[in-house]
């Protein structure tokens, strides 16, 4: 099952681009970012919008699969029957309905967030922590990780951003093991989007749960992925930038190790150090 919409990932535009008294006109690359409307249904029922979210283009299916992981529709790949694009209607397709068919009956009360959700936000919907702990438990103990790989991931996450080469505005998001070897990465104008690829991809290959994870995001970490990363079982957040305060609160109660500030040498641990090989 793969998207075919990878071409739209980039568009192309004209500048007028100056650089002291020097102007000019110049061709120039955006990230494309449209709305993605996700609808799910198992047997016997009819096919209903869940979310809306504005997304790049591209491993569509899996950011429609990962979504329903981290928001606890699906934790298995025994759930999942199919993913289809919404090919009906007339007029040109634009590839921006995506429909995930499980095997079981859908409780989607709870799920539907119509709105759309800007690519700097998160879809979570939920009021209060407590109410994810309900559907998302403690992740497992996880490896240990020494501090110089930790030191490395940004370094490797940068080398890997294909579409931030050409157009300088996208989040990603990396999958690393224990010693620094890169597993996948997925690139999105929204953080949380490039997250749900992730996991997504992780679920279409029957790899979840990422119990011996290492994950590495490009920008802050809000309380929305610590908790999509909760939801993958992922036992340790890496991020070159800060975490708020209430996703220091959520991967604490959640058991997660969170390392914000990665940056050279250096790094600050807010959560579960003992997963930290601080010596090497």
């Amino acid at each position: 099952m793969t998207s075919g919409t990878a071409r739209r990932a980039v568009t192309a535009v004209r500048v007028t681009a100056f650089d002291g008294d020097q102007v000019r006109e110049r061709p120039d690359k955006l990230v494309t970012e449209e709305p993605m409307e996700i609808r799910v249904h198992g047997p016997g029922q009819t096919p209903e919008a869940v979310a809306v979210t504005m997304r790049t283009p591209g491993h569509d299916f899996e950011l429609a699969v990962g979504f329903c992981v981290t928001e606890g529709l699906v934790r298995s790949s025994a759930d999942l029957d199919a993913v289809a694009y919404c090919l009906a209607g007339e007029g040109p397709q634009e590839y921006n309905v995506v429909t995930v068919t499980f095997r079981r009956p859908v409780d989607r009360r709870g799920h539907q967030r119509l709105t759309v959700a800007t690519s700097s936000c998160g879809l979570c919907g939920k009021t209060t922590l407590d109410e994810i702990e309900q559907h998302c438990g403690p992740v497992g103990p996880g490896p240990t990780v020494a501090r110089s790989v930790v030191a490395s991931l940004p370094e490797r996450l940068r080398a890997s951003q294909d579409l931030f080469d050409a157009t300088g505005g996208l989040h990603a998001a990396a999958r690393f093991t224990a010693g620094g070897e890169l597993i996948g990465v997925r690139e999105d104008v929204g953080r949380h989007n490039a997250l749900d690829k992730l996991v997504g991809h992780a679920l279409l290959e029957q790899q979840l749960p990422l119990i011996d994870a290492v994950l590495m995001v490009s920008g802050r970490v809000s309380f929305e992925i610590v908790q999509k990363a909760a939801m993958a079982g992922i036992p340790v957040i890496c991020a070159v930038s800060a975490p708020s305060s209430l996703a220091v609160d959520a991967a604490r109660r959640f058991g997660q190790t969170l390392v914000g500030f990665v940056r050279g040498e250096s790094a600050n641990v807010y959560t579960h150090p003992e997963r930290i090989d601080l010596e090497h």
